[in-house]
């Protein structure tokens, strides 16, 4: 399936934010090895994990068809997404 640049930014933007959820719920409970999670914690931990990782699956092998496709380098073109789905230094919170 052929992809466009727009259409990846989109997916590594989902995925990013996916990971961010993870890491949140990860803080919001602590440690898995250290904390007793309750079932429904686990449960939503285990949905997030796993939406986080299908969306980066998924992204990377359309980062691998869009290369093949553009006969560009994978790692090229895996560095152009990544920077256009970071958000420009005057919309982030942080201001960097």
């Amino acid at each position: 399936m052929s992809h466009t640049f727009e259409e990846l930014v989109a997916k590594q933007r989902a995925a990013d934010e996916a990971h961010t959820r993870v890491e949140q719920l990860r803080a919001n409970y602590g440690p898995p090895a250290q904390e007793r999670w309750t079932g429904p914690q686990s449960e939503t931990y285990e949905t997030a994990w796993r939406a986080w990782r299908d969306l980066a699956r998924d992204l990377q092998a359309a980062l691998s068809d869009y290369a093949n496709d553009a006969g560009k380098a994978r790692t090229e073109v895996e560095a152009d997404v990544e920077r256009a789905a970071r958000p420009e230094a005057g919309d982030r919170p942080d201001g960097e």
